[in-house]
This record gives C-alpha cells, sequence and structure tokens, in this order.
C-alpha cells in the first residue's frame, strides 16, 4: 500500500496533468476512497496548493494558478527538457542568463543520479542570435546524447547524413566520418562542429540530418576551432566568413527614411537618425549581390557612402548619378497622356530597328539579298489592257 506522501505526489502529478478531475475518476486512479480524496486535496490545499472543488454528483477538483509558485512534480523526460531549456535560455542574450544558470544548479541538484547521468551526456554551447526564418526540424533525443558522448570520450563518429533530403531520384544519405568537437544550437537547429577526416577541412553538420553508426571509431586528439571560440567560428560560417565574425561584404549608405522604418528590417545593421527622413544604414551580406538586393528592398534613394571601391558603385549607385526615386500617380498619368511621334511610313519601329542592328553582318547581308530580289507589287509594270473592238456587222449578199 503507497504512504501518504507518495500517494499525494500521485495525486499532484495527475492534477497538474489535466485541468478538470472527477473525484470518482482520481479515487479510481489511486485506489482510494472518495473520502481519502478529500483529505489528500485538504493537505495539498495546506502545502500552498490552490484547488478549486466543484459540488454534486460530477463535482470534481482543479488545479488553480496561486500568488506563489508551489513546488512542482516532473517526470523524467521533463526533468530533462527543463534542464536542456535552462542550458538553452543561459546563451539567448535575453537578459536571463543569471538566474536560468541558477534554475539549472538547483533542479540539478535535486535529480537523480540517472537523470543528472543523462542531463551530463547533453553538453552543447548556444550561440546567441536572431531566430531562423526556416521552421527548426525535430532532432531525436538519442541523436543528441549520442553526439555529446562521442564528443566528450573524443571518438571518431560514424553516420549517415542526408545531404540534399527529400530529392526525388537522387540518393541523398551518403556515409562520413568525423571528429566530433562541439555540439552547438543556432537560429532554433542544433549543429555538430566536428573535423571532417573524408574532406580534411572543418564541417558544419545539422543534427537532424545526421544518423549515427555504432560503433564509434577509434580515440583522436582534439584539435583547436579556428578562432578559438565555437560560437564565433559557428557565427562567422552563418555570414560566409572563414577568418573572422564579420560579413565579407559590408557598406555604408544613406536612405532616404526615417530611421523607425528602417530599424525593423536592419537585422544586425546599425541604422543611424540623420532627420528630415533621412538615416545612415551600416550593414554586411555574404556577397556584394546580396547587399545590393537586401538594400534595394526598401525602395527608396540610395547614396552610398563606401566602400569607396566597392562593387556597388560599378551598378549604378554613385553619388553623380541621381538617386532612384518613386513616380507619383500624377507623373505616370502624364507620361501615359503625352502623344507618341507620328509614324514616318514605311519607317520601322525602334524595336525592329534595334534588333536589326543587333543581328550578326552576314544575317543582314542575307536579309537584304533576299529583299532585294524579292519582287514587290508597286515594282511590277502592268500592262494596260487593250480594249476589245466590236466586229462590224455582217453585209448581207446582195440579190442580183
Amino acid at each position: 500500500m503507497a504512504t501518504t506522501t507518495s500517494r499525494l505526489l500521485q495525486l499532484l502529478s495527475l492534477l497538474q496533468a489535466r485541468r478538470d478531475w472527477p473525484g470518482s475518476v482520481l479515487a479510481e486512479r489511486l485506489a482510494i476512497s472518495h473520502r481519502t480524496v478529500r483529505r489528500d486535496v485538504d493537505r495539498l490545499r495546506e502545502l500552498g496548493y490552490r484547488i478549486h472543488a466543484t459540488k454534486g454528483p460530477d463535482g470534481g477538483y482543479r488545479l488553480d494558478a496561486g500568488s506563489e509558485l508551489p513546488p512542482l512534480l516532473f517526470d523524467d523526460d521533463q526533468a530533462v527538457a527543463l534542464a536542456v531549456a535552462l542550458q538553452t535560455a543561459t546563451g539567448s542574450g535575453a537578459g536571463i542568463g543569471e538566474a536560468a544558470l541558477r534554475a539549472l544548479t538547483t533542479v540539478r541538484q535535486v535529480m537523480p543520479s540517472r537523470l543528472r547521468h543523462r542531463l551530463d551526456s547533453v553538453e552543447f554551447t548556444t550561440v546567441p542570435g536572431r531566430s531562423g526564418d526556416a521552421t527548426p526540424d525535430a532532432v531525436s533525443t538519442d541523436v543528441l546524447i549520442a553526439l555529446s558522448a562521442a564528443t566528450r570520450a573524443h571518438e571518431v563518429l560514424r553516420f549517415d547524413y542526408a545531404t540534399n533530403p527529400g530529392a526525388a531520384g537522387v540518393d541523398a544519405v551518403s556515409p562520413r566520418r568525423a571528429e566530433p568537437h562541439h555540439l552547438v544550437t543556432a537560429q532554433g537547429r542544433w549543429y555538430l562542429v566536428a573535423w571532417d577526416l573524408d574532406r580534411a577541412d572543418w564541417r558544419l553538420f545539422r543534427a537532424d540530418r545526421i544518423v549515427p553508426r555504432t560503433p564509434n571509431g577509434p580515440r583522436f586528439t582534439p584539435r583547436e576551432v579556428p578562432g578559438g571560440d565555437v560560437a564565433s567560428f559557428v557565427s562567422a560560417r552563418f555570414k560566409g566568413s572563414v577568418s573572422a565574425d564579420r560579413w565579407p561584404c559590408v557598406g555604408k549608405v544613406i536612405l532616404g527614411l526615417a530611421a523607425a522604418q528602417v530599424l525593423p528590417f536592419a537585422g544586425d545593421g546599425v541604422v543611424e537618425d540623420l532627420g528630415s527622413d533621412r538615416c545612415l544604414l551600416e550593414t554586411g551580406s555574404w556577397s556584394w549581390v546580396a547587399l545590393a538586393a537586401s538594400l534595394n528592398r526598401f525602395d527608396a534613394d540610395i547614396e552610398v557612402l563606401g566602400p569607396p571601391n566597392s562593387p556597388t558603385r560599378s551598378r549604378g549607385w554613385h553619388p553623380a548619378t541621381p538617386p532612384r526615386r518613386n513616380v507619383t500617380a500624377a507623373e505616370s498619368g502624364s507620361r501615359r497622356r503625352r502623344a507618341a511621334p507620328a509614324a514616318v511610313s514605311g519607317a520601322r519601329p525602334p524595336c525592329q530597328r534595334q534588333r536589326q542592328r543587333q543581328r550578326p553582318p552576314c544575317q543582314r547581308r542575307r536579309r537584304r539579298r533576299r529583299q532585294s530580289c524579292r519582287v514587290r507589287p508597286s515594282s511590277v509594270t502592268r500592262v494596260a489592257k487593250t480594249p476589245r473592238v466590236a466586229a462590224p456587222p455582217a453585209v448581207p449578199p446582195l440579190r442580183r
């Protein structure tokens, strides 16, 4: 028979799992009488839990929110999930790192040894930054534990990696061998920072595409991540840079928009208000084409300040050229109302003349030769028809 303490914990767990519980169902689940259920509910109320009771034959119990947070009961999976979430929150950059670390220490102290060992097997680094636009794919807990265990043991990881999942008719799975160094989470996804033995270079593998193989390979000597900081290394790879945690292409422009309109879409760029609906934007991208595309989305006047020799100046963004501006409806209507030039008889439209000039010389010669040999209706000499003259009437012979 269960003791009073264990029965109270079971009752608390049931009340947390569901909003409303009929008294008869609780008595059946706990194998006790209705009177014992009422007594256990009163004991929980004395401990600080606000439990609302409904009278009647269909009455039951409900765990309401209280003014203070009472002790909670978690199962094994919930405890591990809570600890992983607290460890992720320490590097989220939301200003709750210290509180999350204290809460993680408290949860870890009261964990059983089996759960503490399971939690310690998942070691990872959180890379701060904004969330990604793509929907994160679920990663199995067993995969994270296997990756973290191989990282802590310094063992070569053998796994199947889906390089192009979802492609029809393509073998998307390829076997890999890598030396795992760090397990990181960034932009809502899990990544494995490892040294690829087949390609002899550092790689970022998405954990949701990894299928570990058993057993692991031999032990290896850990290498130093480029730059010495795994968070900076991962952030630099996301930006397309190899050496440092910065964008390869950085530009500074003046936009003809207010700073309040640009700031929500500036990302990690720096926005400075210049007043009178103008602002200074310094941002970067992995290529000059991508940088030009990101600036064009503002659809405003653009004045390039730097860098001096950037390829964006050769693409039409030069201070000497007038900035692009929006065309108002009145201007658009006045342009449509302009009279079209009179058409010249026998002249080709501009589009046809342009296509004629773009043809190779050999094609133009053949075209002129065909035109010269062609007989035009206007050049045919028409012969006037001779009018028919009516024959004179026959003269009857003379009769003698």
